[in-house]
């Protein structure tokens, strides 16, 4: 749980009595009663604001419940985490969830775009408004704007993502009693259609790299399905040729114009993989050329450890990736222009057309879990309604 400058009233150490009472609050005596009206239990406490003593409630369902709510509190007044909230402004506190709760608990990317969204989208519109005042039609008024503005559903969506995370911690820290952005119908993203190269394709695409600098990349890509990040921010300490296994650890991201390494899109991003011959022969090829480029270029090459690496060892820039290399690789091929991000997915249908487990496709590609695996490929998994048509008759004929 993060600090919030701007909306916090620090309070200091209670008292012997207020610990005592604290002690017996939080076992549920005390001051734990019940609403006639509502049903609900209530438990009061009192915070010190700048204007003096103020007496808050918190409710539960039931009594234990209730001193629950009372012991969290009554532990949260204690290190300095008690808002007085009347008066905060959706944009004060959007910018103290930011630097207290978001800022360190996210790749430096995430920050960047979810800062951008609040500064430049949400602030604008609703930054005005007190928090406690917001409401679903001014939600939706912000989102209908961006949309009537020439807006994609997508980046609309984004926003949304963010708002509804914020006010989803305003309600954990009970300065809003629930979230409003869940009841707003945010505009669903139009998913981009994949392309993936099919078996003939994509072996006339790894023969047009055969001799190209960066022919170990596209192999990767084809073969292990890796996100162009985790490929550009591969390292030779994460090579293993002899046992022909790499390991992700890391991915490439961008924070304004400077490129930089972070940690994995997700914990299951963390993986190690298995090569093929084709793959750890193309490594091979691409070290001893690197090994060349070092003697050559002596001082001007400045040795980061990347397997994939500029003309003098630094970052690649995933721009100039794709205009410049992937796009004119196509053209040599004779293949249509389609995403670098197709050979992911070029990589999981060519498994599948061979029958392999969507489960074993989910742990090379990185998915977070089965689930995205089968929404995203379900359509390409080779007679999936025949063998369900014909399992089901199996079942039933006598």
């Amino acid at each position: 749980m993060g600090h919030h400058p701007g909306i916090t009233t620090l309070v200091t150490t209670p008292s012997a009595e207020e610990q005592t009472m604290a002690r017996r609050r939080g076992n549920g005596e005390g001051s734990i009663t019940r609403h006639k009206k509502s049903g609900l239990y209530m438990a009061r406490y009192t915070v010190q604001t700048p204007a003096g003593p103020k007496r808050k409630t918190v409710y539960g369902r039931t009594r234990e419940e209730a001193a629950d709510e009372l012991a969290k509190a009554l532990a949260n007044r204690a290190s300095g985490m008690v808002f007085e909230d009347e008066n905060v402004t959706v944009g004060e506190y959007l910018d103290s969830w930011l630097k207290g709760s978001v800022r360190g608990s996210v790749r430096k990317s995430t920050f960047e775009r979810y800062e951008i969204a609040v500064r430049v989208h949400i602030k604008p519109a609703l930054g005005r408004l007190k928090l406690k005042k917001l409401t679903p039609a001014h939600v939706q008024s912000l989102y209908q704007d961006k949309l009537d503005a020439g807006f994609a559903p997508a980046s609309v969506n984004k926003l949304h993502v963010v708002l509804h995370k914020a006010l989803s911690q305003a309600v954990e820290w009970h300065m809003v009693p629930r979230n409003i952005a869940k009841v707003v119908k945010a505009p669903k993203p139009v998913p981009q259609e994949m392309r993936p190269l099919s078996a003939e394709e994509t072996r006339c695409l790894l023969e047009a790299a055969r001799g190209d600098r960066l022919e170990a990349l596209y192999v990767l890509a084809v073969i292990t399905g890796m996100r162009q990040g985790e490929l550009l921010a591969l390292r030779w300490q994460d090579v293993e040729l002899e046992n022909a296994t790499i390991s992700v650890r890391r991915t490439l991201t961008k924070s304004g114009t400077h490129l930089l390494l972070g940690e994995p899109k997700t914990k299951k991003s963390r993986r190690t993989i298995h090569l093929t011959e084709t793959a750890v022969q193309a490594l091979r090829e691409l070290l001893a050329r690197q090994m060349q480029d070092m003697q050559r270029l002596g001082d001007f090459y400045r040795d980061q450890g990347l397997v994939f690496a500029s003309e003098v060892g630094t970052l690649i820039n995933p721009s100039n990736l794709r205009m410049r290399s992937f796009a004119s690789l196509l053209k040599r091929a004779g293949l249509p222009q389609i995403r670098f991000h197709d050979l992911r997915h070029t990589c999981a249908t060519l498994l599948f057309s061979r029958n392999v487990h969507p489960k074993y496709v989910q742990e090379l590609l990185g998915y977070s879990n089965i689930a995205i695996t089968l929404d995203t490929y379900s359509h390409v998994i080779p007679g999936m309604g025949d063998q369900t048509a014909r399992a089901m008759e199996d079942v039933l004929s006598p």
